[in-house]
């Protein structure tokens, strides 16, 4: 299992990647691997601001459906559309091409509330 040292994390197994004042989001290696095989992605928020904790969709295992959360407030820009097609880029490539929403960030300082790898570890040990 891997934890970018890149990345910020929250509790709820989504991470962070910030590029200037846009974020790309997805799922934890963790929380893929929780999940078990991915067969569908739900993101119905583009163009919406959300709450920090907001729901921003849904991803859906062969076994359960799990809610995505906005680990920071900002508007959903894009969605990954190679989802619709290859959900399972969740699985096999959780960081790179399996990633879900990009947003405008609304504070940049949000983001240094996040977990760090090594918190985010920390976490998912227990």
């Amino acid at each position: 299992m891997t934890f970018p040292a890149e990345l910020k994390y929250t509790k709820e197994h989504e991470w962070l990647r910030l590029d200037g004042n846009t974020a790309t989001i997805g799922i934890s290696d963790h929380a893929q691997s929780e999940l078990g095989d991915i067969v569908y992605v739900e993101v119905e928020t583009v163009g919406q601001l959300l709450d920090e904790g907001a729901t921003f969709g849904t991803v859906e295992a062969v076994k359960t459906t799990s809610e995505l959360f906005m680990p920071i407030t900002g508007e959903v820009l894009e969605v990954n559309e190679r989802l619709n097609d290859e959900p399972e880029l969740i699985n096999t490539d959780p960081y790179g091409a399996g990633w879900i929403v990009k947003i405008s960030v609304a504070n940049i300082a949000d983001v240094e509330k996040l977990l760090d790898d090594a918190a985010y570890q920390t976490l998912v040990a227990h």
